[in-house]
Parts: structure tokens; sequence; C-alpha cells
């Protein structure tokens, strides 16, 4: 066995990665402070090859220093728009026909290990605030509010964290 060189990874270009068939769903950032976590969930959007980001909130938005820093130039590859509110977003995203699901633990959320994804629907995968977690109100009008379960004493994970445990759980159930 050896390790693959970077020149046999057959990468997309950026422009290729935009023509590019895409996962049906995107990705909702809302009030994330850290810039370095928005460009880790632009570099696993692209990855997973989702549609779209939203910025929403005081959430940071490209061009930025520190998204670049660990975005690894996915910021040009990943379509994303700003978003001034959370409910301004979760409202179009319904219209437009998407699953709204909240990345949170509550009272009545579904686990990962749970979670059933519709080969036909599309989805909208929500992240709060690092300290405050997803919008009370998207957590009341989510269709969907998913937890990833948690065995240790801390109950809490990096969203960057998050974003790659999620996002890998639903592609890999969609391609299924």
């Amino acid at each position: 066995m050896r390790k693959i060189k970077n020149e046999e990874l057959n990468r997309l270009s950026p422009e290729e990665f935009k023509e590019a068939e895409k996962i049906p769903a995107v990705l909702v950032l809302d009030d994330v402070r850290s810039a370095m976590n928005v460009g880790s969930a632009f570099r696993t959007s692209d990855a997973f090859r989702l549609e779209k980001i939203y910025l929403c909130g005081i959430t940071a938005q490209p061009p930025h220093r520190e998204i670049n820093k660990t975005a690894l130039g996915a910021q040009d590859s990943v379509e994303w728009e700003h978003k001034e509110t959370i409910i301004e977003c979760i409202d179009d995203l319904k219209k437009g026909g998407y699953q709204i699901v909240a990345v949170e633990q509550a009272d009545e959320s579904t686990s990962l290990l749970d979670f059933q994804v519709e080969s036909d629907a599309k989805y909208a995968f929500v992240f709060g605030n690092e300290v405050f977690g997803v919008n009370d109100t998207v957590v009341e009008i989510a269709d969907t509010v998913l937890e990833i379960p948690q065995y240790g004493t801390k109950h809490s994970l990096n969203i960057s964290v998050s974003i790659g445990v999620v996002l890998w759980d639903f592609v890999s159930k969609y391609k299924k």
C-alpha cells in the first residue's frame, strides 16, 4: 500500500466543481463567530459537493483572511449567499422545497443514528452560534432537529466537527 499523491486525486477545478452535479443539500450557518469555522464549513461542503452555503447574521463572509486559511480555496468553488436573518433564510429555503434540519440538542430531537434520508428530498442543515447554538425559533419551525449522539462529559463538539460528522452521515445515507 502507498499513499496517493495529490496529482493522482483527480481533483475538480473550481470551474468543473461549479458545473458538476451536487448533492441536494445546503449548509446554513447562523451567527457563527469564528471565520476559521466558516472556512472549514466551505472546505467540508466542497468535499461533499453541496449545492450552497448560506451565511446568516454576523457569520463572516469571503473574502476574509481566516476563511481563506481554512477553506484552502473552497470559498471559490462552493456557491454562497449572505442573508441578514436566519428566519429570512429559512423562509426562502422552505419555499424552495427544502427540509429544514436544525442540528441541536433538543427534547424531541432525532438521533443521527436514526436519521432517515429521503432520496427525492432536498435538505438544509442549520448550524448555529458556537456558544448559543441554533436559534430557538429555528428549532421550533424546523422539520427535524438532529442530534449527534455523544457519550463523554462535554456533550459539545466544535461546529466544524459537527458539520463534518453530519454531512458525512447524510452523504453516506444518500448515496445508498
